[in-house]
């Protein structure tokens, strides 16, 4: 088995995240523990309890997704057995890439945290409210077509692909005329389009307030070389300097996230043959499946999931 572990992005937060591995591993408790006394803030609480409408502010869905996909990654280790080293590889989607940073020991658990919970107030503060938007394209969407209705909405201002998920899943970002034009073009086209509820254009040109300020951050902390080979959102490729890495994750901030190539590069260069979900959600195991069905992707949940890959492993 050539393993990849991959972590998910926002969107997977949920009321009620983490509390069962909070209950059932001291192991996860220490992790969300850690991350409260990082932040100076009850995370975990929030995580656990709500109000949703607070938990899914970016500047706590980002940490709250990275503790729980951290949480599991401590647990299979000191529970299970299974390190982040047995793998080959690992992978994040947008803030999961800071994930895998996380879990390949590239950065400390706090130091994380801090990144994550200033990216999403950095993201929030590059634009105002209302004046950004994001959009998902869907059905008959694929890359091509996402490209001709970006390039039709930019008569209305900024608007390019930010997220290439995998075929018939892409979703643009922008200034909101531009993408509500775009998302009329692609409809002509052929696709269904729908805005997200987000509060920010996230990789979009219009982050580059916030890509500015990951940069000076970023600049500031220790890091380390990481365990295992992380494959970047924004090349879809290896990434090993320890200068590249903080220079991608500057880069992806504004940046498309690359993940249908990435996934496609893992089980193809990469020779992966198993897809490994650490955190809330199982959103990037079903991608995995349409992406490479000739490799196995699962999604480690909980205790039961926990128990049947690390008996797989041995």
């Amino acid at each position: 088995m050539s393993l990849a572990f991959v972590f998910p992005g926002q969107g997977s937060q949920s009321v009620g995240m983490g509390a069962e591995l909070y209950e059932s591993f001291a192991t996860a408790r220490d992790v969300f523990n850690e991350i409260d006394e990082a932040l100076g803030q009850k995370l975990f609480a929030l995580m656990k309890d709500g109000p949703e409408d607070q938990l899914t502010l970016t500047e706590n869905a980002q940490p709250a997704i990275m503790a729980v996909s951290l949480a599991v990654a401590r647990v299979l280790e000191k529970d299970f057995g299974v390190s982040c080293a047995k793998a080959k590889y690992v992978a994040g989607h947008s803030l999961g890439e800071y994930s895998a940073h996380a879990a390949a020991g590239t950065f400390s658990l706090a130091d994380t945290a801090r990144l994550l919970k200033l990216r999403g107030q950095a993201m929030q503060r590059a634009a105002p409210v209302g004046v950004g938007a994001m959009a998902a394209l869907i059905g008959k969407a694929d890359l091509e077509l996402a490209e001709k209705a970006c390039e039709a909405g930019r008569a209305a201002g900024v608007v390019v692909v930010a997220n290439d998920n995998n075929a018939g899943q892409i979703v643009i970002s922008g200034m909101k005329q531009a993408v509500e034009l775009a998302m009329e073009t692609a409809k002509a086209l052929g696709a269904k389009a729908m805005l997200l509820n987000v509060s920010a254009p996230f990789h979009s040109p219009l982050m580059q307030p916030a890509a500015d300020e990951m940069r000076d951050a970023l600049a500031a902390v220790a890091i380390n070389t990481p365990v295992a080979t992380l494959v970047a959102n924004v090349t879809a490729r290896p990434v090993a300097d320890k200068g590249e890495i903080i220079g991608l994750l500057v880069e992806q901030v504004t940046g498309r996230v690359r993940w249908r190539e990435s996934v496609m590069w893992l089980a193809g260069e990469g020779g992966v043959t198993t897809f490994a979900e650490l955190g809330a959600g199982k959103v990037l195991t079903g991608m995995g499946k349409r992406i490479a069905p000739d490799a196995q992707s699962v999604a480690l949940n909980g205790a039961a999931d926990f128990e049947t890959f690390a008996k797989d492993l041995s």
